[in-house]
C-alpha cells in the first residue's frame, strides 16, 4: 500500500498510457481490417464443388480479367441435370406458377458480388440454383479478397465499373451476348452492386441487394456504439476513418449507397434479415426506400435471419431471388 501511495501518479500515468496505446492499436486494427480484411482460404467444400461441378448441375470455366480479377463462369450443364439444389428451386418456382426455361438452357447472365471476407467460391451453391433456372453466373473475387491482386477494398467507390468490365470481357472471351443481364450483391457486395447499377449506361435489367447498408459510416458507428457506448463511438469511428482513408484514399463517410440508389431506375429487390446485428434492419429498409419506386421494387424481410445466415433459413429466399430475376432479366426487354 505504501508503494501505491508513493507512486500513485506514475501508476495512473502508466494506466493512461496503456489505455491510449491499446485504443490506438484497436483503431489501427479496425481501419486496416476495413481496408484489407483477412483473406479466406479455399475450403474443402469449395474444392469438392470445383472438382465435380456436374454434380451440382454446372459447367465451370476459370477466367482472369485484364486487371487480374479472378472469375468463375458458371453455366447450366447441357445435359439438363441440375443437382438437388437446382431441382428444389425449379419445384418451388413451378409451384408459384412461373414458366421456366428447359433445363440446361441459358436465357441471360447474372453477375454476383460477394460480401466482406468472402470469395467467389462461396457463391457456387447460389450459382447452382440460378443456373438451374436458366442463367449463366459470373462469380469474381473483390479487391482485397480471395485471390484478387489488389490490396484495398472501397465498398463500391472504385469497384463500381468492375461488374460491367467483367461482363464485357467474359462475353468477348466466351462468345455470349452481354444482354440480358442482372446484378446481385450481398453486404459489401450489395454496396458494390448499387454503385455499379448507378453507373451511366449500365447494362443491368434487374438488381438484387441482400443484407446491405444505406450508409457505411452509420453502420460502422452502430457497431462501435455496441462495444464502446455512444459517448466514445464517435471519436473511435473518426479515428478509424482516418486510418482507412490513409490506406485507401477514400473516406468511410463517402460510402453512401442510399445516395446512389436514388439514381437507379431498374427493378430492385432488397432482402434483409429481421435479426441482423451487423447491418441493422433499419439500415436495409432505408436503402430500399431510397430507390425510385417506378420500377416496381420489392422489399423482402427474412424472419429470424441474422447477417450471416440470411440465405440458410427455412424462408424460401432463393425462390424470391430467382423469381425476381426470371421476371425482369429477359431477352428483348432491356431498358435503363
Amino acid at each position: 500500500m505504501k508503494f501505491i501511495r508513493r507512486n500513485w501518479i506514475k501508476i495512473v500515468l502508466l494506466a493512461i498510457i496503456g489505455s491510449v496505446a491499446g485504443s490506438g492499436c484497436m483503431v489501427l486494427w479496425a481501419g486496416s481490417q476495413i481496408a484489407s480484411p483477412s483473406r479466406r482460404e479455399l475450403m474443402p467444400y469449395h474444392l469438392d464443388l470445383l472438382s465435380d461441378p456436374e454434380e451440382i448441375g454446372m459447367v465451370i470455366a476459370h477466367f482472369s480479367a485484364s486487371d487480374g480479377t479472378p472469375c468463375l463462369i458458371c453455366e447450366p450443364h447441357p445435359s439438363g441435370e441440375s443437382g438437388e439444389r437446382g431441382k428444389t428451386i425449379r419445384e418451388q418456382l413451378s409451384g408459384r406458377g412461373l414458366s421456366l426455361p428447359p433445363p440446361g438452357t441459358i436465357n441471360g447472365t447474372l453477375v454476383l458480388c460477394h460480401g466482406r471476407k468472402g470469395r467467389k467460391e462461396d457463391y457456387l451453391p447460389i450459382a447452382s440454383r440460378l443456373c438451374a433456372v436458366g442463367f449463366r453466373c459470373i462469380l469474381f473475387d473483390m479487391p482485397a479478397h480471395g485471390d484478387h491482386p489488389q490490396e484495398v477494398a472501397t465498398y463500391g467507390v472504385r469497384e463500381a465499373s468492375l461488374p460491367v468490365t467483367l461482363l464485357h470481357e467474359a462475353s468477348a472471351k466466351f462468345g455470349f451476348d452481354e444482354r440480358p443481364a442482372g446484378l446481385l450483391g450481398m453486404s459489401m457486395g450489395g454496396s458494390v452492386a448499387v454503385h455499379s447499377a448507378a453507373e451511366a449506361d449500365a447494362p443491368w435489367m434487374a438488381l438484387v441487394v441482400i443484407s446491405s447498408f444505406d450508409s457505411f459510416a452509420e453502420v460502422t458507428g452502430y457497431q462501435a456504439s455496441k462495444v464502446l457506448g455512444d459517448g466514445l463511438a464517435g471519436y473511435f469511428s473518426s479515428a478509424v476513418d482516418r486510418v482507412y482513408q490513409g490506406d485507401s484514399g477514400v473516406s468511410i463517410r463517402s460510402i453512401v449507397p442510399r445516395d446512389k440508389a436514388a439514381e437507379i431506375g431498374i427493378p430492385t429487390m432488397v432482402a434483409h434479415g429481421s435479426d441482423d446485428e451487423v447491418v441493422p434492419l433499419d439500415s436495409g429498409r432505408s436503402l430500399f426506400d431510397a430507390f425510385p419506386n417506378g420500377g416496381g421494387n420489392k422489399w423482402v424481410e427474412v424472419p429470424g435471419a441474422g447477417h450471416d445466415n440470411v440465405l440458410v433459413t427455412d424462408f424460401p429466399i432463393y425462390a424470391e431471388i430467382a423469381g425476381w430475376m426470371l421476371r425482369h432479366v429477359k431477352a428483348g426487354g432491356f431498358s435503363r
